[in-house]
């Protein structure tokens, strides 16, 4: 018998498995390989695991994780790319369809640190088992939704058991692997497919919205699903439960409805302007129901969100930059993917393998760049270069026409976007969790991530709003003009990519006053970043 006793989740390791995200794409491939899907880390349960597995089952069963881990990769990034089919299939309007990218992200971020605590109380294994469950549920949902409204509630039950799923995925790879190097190794291969994951999701969204249906998007889904639940439940250690987490209850229900009402409050902009009643007030109550989260985790015993971690100045300027850079970026891929098959005539295939140097150029920067520059420059210096270049990338795109060229406008924004985005998260992911109490690097990481998908969220509604805006403008300024359509679209997408490079102007700048240079831990994050690259 094997007795975990305090944190399931050991510092190093969490740090370790962070900072894989450096690695990712910029969309909900920085959700994955941290240990921010790993459960809160207050007073963890004791738990008793069965014998160990032999070592052949052990790595099977390791195989069906990273099954499950990949299908929550894929669909992040699948989606983008099925949206104007999506679209065209079920008549929703422009103004509508941010809500099937924020209704996952949304969801998602403001479950996951319910989800780890869920893991805690139910078992890790079930848990997973139930995540995996629902979240092919909810995509056979999405695969046959006769409307909008159940596409997008669908989506916001992918979000909900994702973040079930996400945290016991990686719980289980600790308890399973108790040997250092094969946890290490198995960690390794995790995040190695986790990297790959979404610029295969662009292509796979892009051959089957091409040669069979966007609904085939959401129903792959139930191909991983269910072979992961076989394997699952017939490989996986069983954790035993000798103690009862508790839940701050007050904490979830404030947070969750109070960013539910900012975001909605965003996305009703765009289609009832901002001097709506209801605008505004879903606004004013989002803001006081998250105040009144402060508070209470301020007074609880056992706070979803310690404010200790997010009030440190180094830790809550790497939040703040993260949330900043998902607020500029996150509504990327969906503006860009309309551009390319509505206005450049791109097909589904084609705008798939077009946003691939995208994920790419994250990777080399984070992985080359990241760890050659981290340790000279310091954080500080590297999330205002990195926010600065992406801002320049972004500014690229005011150079998109009606009859604009791929390879000379949206290929090189891209390559210069995604550099700068690895160059800063190398940075701010490793200043977001180091130097916490080693009771609290869990919570830590589920911070940083709840703050991108956060960020993410507002983002798309914000710039959905910006973006409805000024295509109405220009279509009441020019009446009567030669494609138009086309056109206004265009003009739309100069000013929302406009919006952006502000947000990155104004990442660089929290970067540049918040985080201080301290060489320390500047050193240590690159020291980091190197051992994820031998990982790849």
């Amino acid at each position: 018998m094997i007795r975990n006793t305090g944190s399931a989740y050991p510092e190093n390791l969490v740090r370790f498995c962070y900072l894989e995200e450096a690695d990712l794409p910029f969309r909900i491939f920085f959700l994955v390989v941290r240990g921010v899907f790993m459960s809160h880390s207050s007073p963890v349960a004791d738990r008793v695991i069965e014998p160990d597995l032999l070592s052949g089952r052990k790595w099977l069963a390791l195989a069906f994780i990273v099954v499950a881990q990949l299908m929550v990769v894929l669909d992040a990034t699948i989606v983008n790319i099925a949206l104007p089919a999506a679209q065209v299939d079920l008549r929703f309007g422009d103004h509508d369809r941010q809500w099937i990218v924020t209704a996952y992200a949304l969801a998602f971020g403001s479950l996951l640190l319910l989800g780890g605590r869920l893991a805690d109380l139910f078992g890790q294994k079930r848990a997973f088992l139930i995540g995996l469950a629902g979240f092919a549920l909810a995509s056979a949902l999405g695969g046959v939704a006769p409307s909008f409204g159940v596409l997008v509630a669908a989506r916001a039950a992918q979000g909900a058991f994702g973040a079930l799923l996400a945290p016991a995925a990686l719980a289980l790879i600790t308890t399973t692997f108790t040997d250092s190097k094969e946890r290490t190794k198995a960690f390794s291969i995790f995040g190695a497919v986790a990297a790959s994951g979404g610029a295969i999701g662009l292509l796979l969204g892009g051959v089957l919205t091409e040669y069979l249906s966007w609904r085939w998007c959401m129903f792959v889904n139930i191909i991983f699903a269910v072979a992961a639940i076989v394997g699952a439940a017939a490989l996986l250690p069983r954790a035993v439960r000798t103690a009862r987490p508790r839940f701050d209850v007050a904490g979830v229900l404030t947070v969750t409805l109070g960013l539910v009402a900012i975001v909605y409050g965003f996305a009703r902009a765009e289609s009832a302007g901002w001097s709506d009643a209801l605008t505004l007030g879903a606004l004013a109550v989002g803001v006081v129901l998250v105040a009144v989260f402060v508070l209470v985790e301020h007074r609880v015993a056992h706070p979803l969100l310690p404010l200790r971690v997010v009030l440190d100045r180094d830790r809550g300027g790497a939040m703040l930059v993260l949330g900043l850079l998902s607020v500029g970026l996150f509504g990327l891929f969906l503006f860009l993917t309309y551009y390319l098959q509505i206005t450049l005539g791109f097909s589904a295939l084609m705008t798939g393998v077009a946003f691939v140097p995208f994920p790419l150029s994250i990777i080399v920067s984070a992985n080359v760049v990241g760890s050659v520059v981290l340790p000279r420059i310091g954080a500080r210096l590297a999330v205002v270069i990195g926010s600065l270049a992406s801002a320049a990338g972004l500014l690229i795109l005011q150079a998109l026409s009606v009859d604009g060229s791929y390879a000379a406008v949206v290929l090189p924004a891209l390559v210069v976007i995604g550099l700068g985005v690895g160059l800063t998260f190398s940075a701010a992911i490793s200043t977001g969790t180091l130097g916490v109490d080693a009771g609290d690097v869990g919570v830590a990481s589920a911070a940083v991530n709840m703050v991108q998908q956060v960020g993410g969220s507002i983002g798309t509604a914000l710039l959905s709003s910006v973006y409805g805006g000024a295509v109405l403008r220009y279509v009441q300024a020019n009446e009567g003009s030669d494609d138009l359509a086309n056109a206004a679209a265009v003009h739309g997408y100069h000013v929302t990519f406009a919006v952006s490079a502000v947000a990155l102007l104004a990442t660089a700048l929290a970067g540049g006053l918040l985080i201080r240079r301290v060489r320390d831990r500047s050193t240590t994050a690159a020291e980091h970043t190197g051992a994820a690259v031998v990982m790849h």
